[in-house]
């Protein structure tokens, strides 16, 4: 699909994306790249960067892979200083990285809940806490009165329940509080906007195939449960949108990029079912005599 925005939209910036070496995250960083940005990809999987980047370098992008954990402050430190150090600046930081899977919550161990949160939660501030000193305004290569734009990937989990994933709901919940909380000190403080996205059902996605496998997928469309999915590039676009000066004066808030899935529920009754109830309502309204009763004349 043909993007809307001018190819150059980006031109001079620099990127660093966590978790963008595949999915969702990758998609971000093609795009970014596209529109002329030089992206920075940091991921735990040596051999998942070395391919993503290998394949955004083929389409003539700017980009170099970096090899951290999110979870570990010195390798956040340590990949935000080669970026800039490689590409002499930082204009944009996207935290991508997540974790999830399906499980009951009495089958969550506690182990497990926290590595959750240590790689969305803890993982996303700890990137926005390290990357402070080079996305503020007059930091390297920066204007003295611009400074750089954060996005946080989030999800609608939390927006109400969602069954089997307590450890996501609670970890993105943190992400949208963090995205308001920083939005506020360091957009007045240091000029730096951030903004989440909240993506709904996104196909062909590694979080889409094991939190919906064909099989069930395929009985959920048949019963309407789900009726559409988005694709990877509405993602991309909207990041594209908060990063580049279209979106400039957005800040603090995370964008839901869902088609609406979030507030979709099942309909308990059958549409020509409420139009014959609500004519029947209406008829009798008609029907019903109205004037003053003899008893109060």
């Amino acid at each position: 699909m043909e993007s809307p925005f001018k190819a150059d939209i980006l031109k001079g910036k620099v990127a660093l994306l966590t978790g963008g070496a595949s999915g969702i995250g990758y998609e971000i960083s093609l795009q970014l790249g596209k529109h002329g940005a030089c992206i920075a990809i940091m991921g735990r999987r040596k051999h998942v960067v070395d391919s993503a980047v290998e394949a955004l370098q083929s389409q003539g992008i700017h980009a170099i892979g970096l090899e951290g954990d999110v979870r570990k402050r010195d390798d956040a430190a340590r990949v935000l200083e080669s970026t800039v150090k490689h590409f002499g600046r930082l204009d944009i930081l996207v935290n991508a990285a997540a974790g999830n899977f399906l499980v009951p919550s009495e089958d969550l161990s506690p182990n497990g809940f926290r590595t959750v949160i240590d790689i969305d939660a803890v993982g996303t501030f700890t990137m926005c806490h390290e990357a402070l000193k080079y996305l503020k305004k007059g930091a390297s290569g920066k204007d003295s009165s611009v400074g750089g734009t954060i996005i946080n990937i989030s999800a609608t989990l939390h927006y109400t329940a969602t069954w089997y994933q307590i450890h996501v709901s609670a970890a993105k919940a943190a992400v949208d509080s963090l995205t308001r909380s920083l939005a506020l000190e360091w957009g007045t403080d240091y000029d730096i906007r951030v903004n989440g996205i909240a993506p709904g059902p996104i196909e062909d996605t590694a979080g889409f195939s094991k939190l919906l496998p064909q099989e069930i997928l395929s009985k959920l469309k048949e019963q309407t449960l789900v009726s559409k999915v988005g694709q990877k590039w509405d993602i991309a676009m909207a990041a594209l949108y908060l990063a580049s000066n279209a979106g400039k004066y957005i800040n603090g808030t995370t964008l839901v990029v869902d088609g609406g899935d979030w507030l979709s529920k099942p309909s308990h009754l059958p549409k020509e079912a409420v139009k014959k109830l609500s004519r029947a309502v209406e008829q009798r309204s008609r029907d019903k005599p109205v004037g003053i009763p003899k008893s109060k004349l």
